[in-house]
């Protein structure tokens, strides 16, 4: 048995119903007697280019073993289904459990826009503090009026 990372980029509109593909894929796999060790379903990203009239694609990225033969049935499988755009399916050593570069990177990518929102929130003024305020503008004012 050899070990597989298999990545697979989709069409941007099954994001919402990749649960579906998911359970599809998955039973496809097990019918070519391939195990799913791990699946990283890091979501919609921005592709570098156009591919097949899409800029964006939604990225999945499997840990699996099974036999090379079955790689060969895996590959023509994933050549003709509609919903993969691109795939790469890599040989590995042995299957890596951490988490991805693009996992990582998605998640920190969805972390930043929280923190910049909380740091632009202005702090709340009360009416009174605002009073006090514009009392010491008037009298900086008069102050140079005089």
């Amino acid at each position: 048995m050899n070990n597989y990372e298999l990545t697979l980029i989709l069409n941007p509109d099954l994001s919402t119903k990749f649960d579906d593909f998911h359970a599809k894929f998955e039973k496809t796999l097990t019918d070519i007697n391939f195990k799913i060790h791990k699946l990283e379903n890091i979501g919609r990203r921005q592709l570098a280019y156009s591919i097949l009239n899409h800029n964006k694609g939604h990225y999945a990225i499997f840990q699996i073993e099974g036999p090379s033969e079955s790689a060969l049935e895996l590959e023509s499988k994933l050549k003709y289904d509609t919903s993969v755009i691109r795939h790469l399916l890599l040989k590995v050593d042995s299957p890596s459990l951490e988490d991805s570069l693009l996992l990582v990177e998605s998640r920190e990518a969805k972390k930043a826009p929280q923190e910049e929102d909380r740091s632009q929130e202005k702090p709340k003024v009360t009416p009174a503090e605002k009073n006090n305020a514009d009392e010491s503008v008037e009298k900086e004012e008069s102050k140079d009026g005089e």
